[in-house]
């Protein structure tokens, strides 16, 4: 089982059993509803996800698509898109408690990824910050 939530803490949701995969996911509609390069997304059956606490503001984001989000804080937490992914919710995997709990599998949707994300893994990384001039 994990437990997540949003950023400001208005919505909490509990997860059981295994999630079917976790892909980090490059499509422009992702990158645009989340702000970021990329988004992680743990795919489950629905009815292992459950609210705990408040409730999710729902978008259409496109004709099938539905993107769950807090109204307060803005986190976005939960993707359903019943044509295509019938009984499946996607959850945003950095929303959990402990984000490391389920490891990527895979990169999806890289025909849209922006270009310098390629080679992201090249760049210097710090600890906290890199070192003022």
């Amino acid at each position: 089982m994990l437990e997540g939530g949003c950023h400001c803490g208005a919505i909490r949701y509990r997860v059981e059993g295994e999630a079917m995969n976790h892909a980090l996911c490059h499509c422009q509609d992702c990158r645009r509803h989340a702000g970021a390069p990329m988004v992680g997304w743990t795919m489950y059956p629905a009815s292992a996800m459950t609210v705990t606490k408040g409730t999710p503001k729902v978008y259409s984001s496109s004709t099938d698509g539905r993107r769950h989000f807090c109204p307060d804080c803005g986190t976005g937490l939960f993707y359903i898109n019943e044509k295509y992914l019938p009984g499946i919710i996607d959850i945003q995997s950095v929303t959990y408690d402990d984000p490391a709990a389920v490891p990527a599998q895979a990169h999806i949707q890289v025909a849209e990824r922006i270009p310098w994300m390629e080679r992201v893994h090249e760049l210097p990384a710090f600890e906290r910050f890199p070192p003022m001039p």
